[in-house]
């Protein structure tokens, strides 16, 4: 749920195949006020046009958010083999450039954890060595908000496309057998970039792909690197954004809605 990155981000990932570049036609990303009483309307029409919006007003208090940050980079700061102390992950873990089952690279390190609130960390604990409890208590306060927006996103949704129960998609989310999970990338900087560079090497920090959720809520630390897929196959970037979240049209929820809603890759 959360994108975390230092500033080189932006050069771990392949540029656009096919760059859209008519600035008259170049789209923006839509952007959904939750505050305001329209934002149902507009909530399906971004997921129809595009499988990819931006919300503000959200309800996530900014102290959940700059805890988290805190420790999470506390964390990727730490000694590559304190970190492999809570790795292999099995889904759920430590891992370090591997990304997928099917032998996929990326310039990337992550934590993958489940999402649910009674969830045992005590193997990813013990990489803190002061006040482990900490960290725990962090993720359970930051995912528990970020949860309640997507809920209230989800409902929205349900609303405005006239289908009952209101908690139709979010109950899916909140539901004890969920296997929504919680997951922070760090993009670390890459001494050999200019080189590989030079050798006409691309380096990917996290491949294109679509979400197989109902939704991905995402967030980064203020830096660029994110790029979406539009319908004519172009590609365009996502400008960073620390204060918003951004939400991705998932798999499922497109299955769901019988393609009604557009699906994004990114």
């Amino acid at each position: 749920m959360v994108a975390l990155s230092k500033p080189s981000i932006e050069q771990f990932f392949m540029k656009p195949s096919k760059p859209n570049t008519n600035p008259l036609i170049f789209p923006t990303i839509p952007l959904i006020d939750l505050s305001k009483p329209e934002s149902k309307q507009h909530l399906v029409k971004a997921c129809q046009d595009f499988g990819f919006f931006k919300v503000v007003n959200h309800g996530v208090p900014t102290k959940f958010i700059k805890k988290l940050e805190s420790e999470a980079l506390k964390f990727f700061s730490s000694p590559l083999s304190t970190k492999e102390k809570a790795g292999p992950p099995d889904p759920f873990g430590y891992g370090n450039k591997r990304i997928g089952r099917n032998g996929d690279v990326g310039w990337v390190e992550y934590l993958l954890l489940n999402a649910k609130p009674e969830s045992d960390y005590q193997r990813y604990l013990s990489v803190f060595e002061e006040n482990p409890e900490i960290f725990q208590g962090v993720v359970n306060d930051y995912v528990t908000a970020v949860k309640k927006m997507a809920c209230e996103i989800l409902e929205l949704l349900a609303d405005e496309m006239k289908l009952q129960p209101r908690n139709v998609f979010s109950k899916l989310l909140m539901d004890e057998q969920s296997d929504s999970v919680f997951r922070v990338n760090h993009y670390p900087p890459c001494p050999e970039f200019q080189e590989n560079e030079r050798n006409g090497r691309k380096l990917v920090g996290f491949g294109e792909h679509t979400d197989p959720q109902i939704i991905s809520v995402l967030r980064s630390n203020n830096t660029s690197g994110l790029e979406i897929s539009l319908r004519d196959g172009s590609w365009m970037s996502v400008p960073a954004d620390s204060d918003s979240f951004f939400i991705n049209v998932g798999d499922s929820l497109q299955v769901l809605n019988n393609h009604i809603l557009q699906l994004d890759k990114h």
